[in-house]
């Protein structure tokens, strides 16, 4: 049984018994998993094990063969991507998807489509700026030149122009070098800390759970563990199979 966070809020994000196929491959088998307001969350498993694949049934790009999924108390089933966004549910996915061929603040612009406050939005950009000191050097650089750590953090400052309720982070330290990494975890974490709720889909074992409050592992599209992340971090089973140690 999971143990919420004590200033955890009510149940913003909640999976029951989520089931999502490619074709005749059950991708996703019964999956249960729940996210409170204001939670740091992260969603762990190897390489294939299912966990791309059930954000993307949250956001609304592959189609849910069963269960339920529900958003702030509602069901979101069958909402498109750019609808979630305007409901405040926003993704950054694996590979990051900015605009190549735009520059760093039309990246930027392109996260708000969404509002119309548009002095707010000059302000948030600034905000975004000071959070990532490396892209406001080069507002104006072409988005496509950037290494895959800054793109990295690009995509996460256009996902809070969108203002962000709930946070999807799909595998942000993919492909990063080990500075970078650390770099984008300490954004995370800022995220976080001004009241984002976030859902951490990560490969990266221990720097997932050491950031979150709470953690699930999934194995073959099914949910096996849950719990405290403290407590994850220091289950033998997680360390062994995750933490690259051996089993007590």
């Amino acid at each position: 049984m999971t143990t919420p966070s004590q200033d955890a809020g009510p149940p913003l994000l909640q999976l029951r018994d989520l089931h999502v196929a490619y074709g005749g491959i059950k991708a996703v088998r019964g999956a249960n998993l729940t996210v409170r307001e204001g939670e740091l969350v992260c969603l762990i498993g190897t390489n294939g094990a299912g966990k791309s694949t059930t954000l993307r049934a949250i956001c609304g790009q592959v189609p849910v063969a069963g269960g339920e999924v529900t958003y702030a108390g509602r069901s979101i089933a069958g909402k498109r991507p750019f609808e979630l966004v305007r409901e405040h549910l926003v993704m950054v996915p694996e590979g990051r998807g900015i605009f190549g061929q735009l520059s760093i603040e039309e990246n930027l612009v392109v996260g708000a489509y969404t509002r119309k406050d548009k002095v707010q939005i000059g302000r948030d950009i600034e905000r975004v700026f000071s959070l990532f000191p490396r892209l406001a050097e080069r507002r104006g650089q072409v988005a496509g030149t950037l290494s895959g750590g800054e793109q990295q953090m690009l995509a996460m400052g256009r996902a809070m122009l969108s203002k962000p309720r709930l946070l999807l982070l799909d595998e942000p330290s993919m492909g990063l070098a080990p500075l970078m990494v650390e770099k984008v975890f300490e954004l995370v974490r800022t995220i976080a800390s001004e009241g984002v709720t976030i859902l951490l889909i990560e490969q990266n074992a221990r720097l997932a759970l050491e950031v979150s409050q709470r953690g699930y592992v999934m194995e073959s599209g099914a949910i096996t563990l849950e719990g405290p992340a403290a407590q994850l971090l220091h289950d033998p089973k997680v360390r062994a199979a995750y933490l690259g140690e051996a089993a007590a």
